[in-house]
């Protein structure tokens, strides 16, 4: 169950890097941080389809991982517990809506920002 968590938090990464085009600003103008250099942070905006496929392929990995591939556990360790198993999936689908909400920003962005 240990690969699914770092899949998890690798497709967590690849996601705030992928909108940091387009949530980066947002956040630092709610801060109260402004500047003509915010502009700049749209230099990653070509490689944001690079990282929607990372994001996409890992999230895929944790899916597998904690839905397909049976979990191979001695009696007696945490993963073991169905709770454990529950708590991961859980987990997951609120990873799996936050990456949602942060792929979808540049739809939605012209409603916030307003």
């Amino acid at each position: 169950m240990q690969t699914a968590t770092k899949q998890l938090w690798a497709s967590l990464l690849a996601a705030i890097v992928g909108s940091l085009c387009c949530v980066a600003p947002l956040v630092l103008l709610t801060l109260g941080i402004s500047g003509a250099w915010i502009s700049q942070l749209t230099a990653l905006e070509p490689y944001r389809p690079i990282f929607i496929g990372v994001m996409l392929v890992f999230i895929g990995l944790a899916f597998r991982q904690l839905y397909i591939v049976p979990a191979r556990c001695s009696p007696g360790e945490a993963c073991a517990n169905p709770q454990f198993q529950r708590r991961q999936r859980q987990i997951f689908w609120v990873v799996v809506l936050g990456l949602a909400a942060l792929l979808t920003f540049p739809w939605y962005a012209p409603y916030v920002i307003t």
